[in-house]
């Protein structure tokens, strides 16, 4: 099946790019400025892109993002070291961030007739993104389906959603992702800092994978006080 990968450049979504070049027919590759402090994820998306022979779509929307205030990813507000499943991650909640992401995914599907939208949420991120649930997930292909009256009809492609990330690097790793070529760190230094509850989940997720991690942290010890 014909498949539009929405991608930012973190480990999740290059992965899921890889599985659907590797399983589906991959179309392409869907990547949003919103903005965000570590936006030089969009240079792994880009080089995912060249890796996999696909068309790659940079879709602007830092107007939005600027809008959507309140988040240490588009304010200038701390991003916060720990775990996500602690309550000091919901400052990195960008309302509706998701959904404004798809919708737009959906309309670039449905106007180059590409037959589903992949989307790499999945079940680490329940606790904190609402829109990363299963029924945001639900309710929202429902709502496309509606929208779009099945001409064409676009279907919802989301692999990762029940399982943790750890599944995901297990998958990644089995269809060869390069993770040295992807970007997790909400911070957006010169490396990933081993401290933002993006790099701990990351840094865990390969520990419980029992898969190497190739990504060099600022401070590569800080996951186990926190896990």
């Amino acid at each position: 099946m014909q498949t539009l990968v929405v991608c930012s450049g973190g480990l999740d979504s290059v992965s899921l790019a890889h599985k659907v070049a590797a399983e589906r027919t991959l179309s392409g590759l869907v990547t949003f400025d919103y903005g965000q402090r570590h936006r030089r994820e969009i240079d792994y998306a880009a080089a995912c892109a060249a890796r996999l022979g696909v068309s790659h779509d940079v879709i602007d929307i830092s107007g939005v993002g600027a809008a959507l205030t309140g988040s240490s990813l588009t304010d200038d507000i701390d991003v916060p070291d720990g775990h996500y499943a602690e309550e000091t991650m919901r400052i990195t909640v960008v309302p509706n961030r998701n959904a404004i992401m798809l919708t737009i995914a959906f309309g670039i599907a449905a106007a180059r007739r590409i037959a589903s939208v992949a989307a790499a949420v999945h079940g680490g991120d329940h606790f904190i993104y609402p829109d990363c649930r299963p029924a945001f997930i639900e309710a929202f292909a429902a709502m496309q389906e509606a929208a779009l009256d099945g001409d064409p009809a676009v279907a919802l492609y989301t692999p990762f959603l029940h399982g943790p990330k750890s599944d995901i690097v297990a998958e990644g790793a089995r269809h060869g992702t390069p993770f040295a070529q992807t970007w997790s760190c909400y911070k957006g230094g010169a490396q990933h800092c081993g401290r933002c509850g993006t790099c701990v989940e990351r840094r865990e997720a390969f520990h419980i994978a029992d898969v190497d991690d190739p990504t060099v942290y600022a401070d590569p010890d800080f996951w186990r006080s926190v896990t």
